[in-house]
C-alpha cells in the first residue's frame, strides 16, 4: 500500500502533455522532400477539437485559443480521472 508521502511524490511528476491538431500518412520519400513553405492536409476537419494527449493516448479534448502572444487549449472535454490515470500508466500499444 502507497503511503501519503509516495502519493504525493507521484502527484508531483511532471508528464509530456501533447496536443494533436491531426495526423497524416506520407511515404519517406515524400518526408524527405519536405521543405519551408510545404503544406501538409490533414484528415480532420478545420474546426473539429484538438486531442489531449499523455503517453500517446487521448485524455480529452479542446479547441485553440489566444493567450497573449501564445497558443493556449480551452479544455471542451476530459476523460475520467480513472482513464486519464491508466493513460499515464499504460505503455503505448502500438511501440509497446
Amino acid at each position: 500500500m502507497l503511503m501519503h508521502t509516495e502519493i504525493d511524490t507521484i502527484l508531483k511528476l511532471k508528464v509530456p502533455l501533447l496536443v494533436m491538431v491531426g495526423e497524416c500518412r506520407m511515404a519517406v520519400e515524400d518526408v524527405l522532400s519536405l521543405g519551408p513553405g510545404a503544406i501538409l492536409e490533414l484528415e480532420r476537419p478545420a474546426d473539429s477539437d484538438l486531442i489531449l494527449m499523455v503517453n500517446n493516448k487521448s485524455i480529452g479534448a479542446g479547441h485553440a485559443v489566444k493567450v497573449g502572444e501564445n497558443f493556449g487549449v480551452k479544455i471542451t472535454h476530459i476523460d475520467s480521472a480513472h482513464d486519464r490515470i491508466n493513460a499515464i500508466g499504460s505503455e503505448d500499444e502500438e511501440g509497446g
